[in-house]
């Protein structure tokens, strides 16, 4: 049994990284009631990207945050078959996304999107914990 803050948790099996024995919980923010969202537009672009770049199922989306931009924070977007230790993983739209703990901090509840349009074509997040965003919308502060 993992424990929550407010009390004691049982996570749902399909929470558990088997492999990391002993069902250690990697879904962390579940207890906290926030994730990461996908939006269909990014979902779509993410299925064409895996089939464009032969990746499998397994492969699924990494999200970090790094220092950087003109903001003073910045977005990292990868695809990845491999979680760490202080990954937490989300699934949302049928699309798994990971992110480690310290980016989670800044990520809680972001919405990932797949946008086109006069300004460019891409990735974009909705972060509600962002202040400001920078004009190309790659980098942010709180």
């Amino acid at each position: 049994m993992a424990r929550a803050p407010f009390g004691s948790f049982t996570a749902p099996a399909s929470w558990r990284d088997n492999r990391a024995g002993a069902g250690q919980v990697n879904f962390v923010a579940a207890t906290h009631n926030a994730m990461l969202f996908v939006d269909d537009s990014a979902k779509a672009q993410i299925e064409a990207i895996r089939r464009k770049d032969g990746l499998s199922p397994e492969h699924f989306v990494r999200v970090a945050v790094t220092s950087g931009g003109c903001s003073g924070l910045t977005y990292n977007l990868t695809f990845d078959d491999a979680m760490k230790p202080d990954d937490q993983l989300f699934e949302d739209n049928g699309e798994r996304v990971v992110t480690d703990l310290r980016s989670f901090i800044y990520l809680a509840n972001t919405r990932l999107v797949f946008a086109g349009g006069l300004s460019g074509t891409g990735f974009t997040f909705e972060n509600p914990n962002a202040a400001r965003t920078c004009a190309c919308g790659e980098s942010f502060s709180l």
